[in-house]
């Protein structure tokens, strides 16, 4: 089953990653720091933004280019780490 898995993304890829935490100033500017650990070449213009409907949280779309499933996996621990995310999509 996973050689399956695996064949289902081509490296390298665009991969969109569904970010949610609590609305602060510095949330989006943090989340690009941690992708850009992972993805040098990341420009702010490939971050959508959606706040909720009450303002208390915001939804951050990033289309990262990842070149490996390792990579991929990795950037995933560390925005689940960040103490300002709540969810990881």
């Amino acid at each position: 089953m996973n050689s399956s898995n695996e064949s289902l993304l081509q490296f390298p890829c665009d991969f969109p990653i569904k970010v949610m935490g609590k609305a602060h100033p510095q949330f989006q500017q943090a989340i690009v720091e941690v992708v850009r650990q992972f993805d040098v070449e990341f420009d702010d213009s490939r971050v959508q933004s959606r706040p909720s409907s009450g303002g208390n949280y915001v939804g951050l779309t990033v289309t990262v280019r990842v070149s490996s499933r390792t990579q991929l996996d990795d950037l995933y621990r560390a925005l689940t780490g960040h103490p300002m995310v709540k969810v990881v999509l």
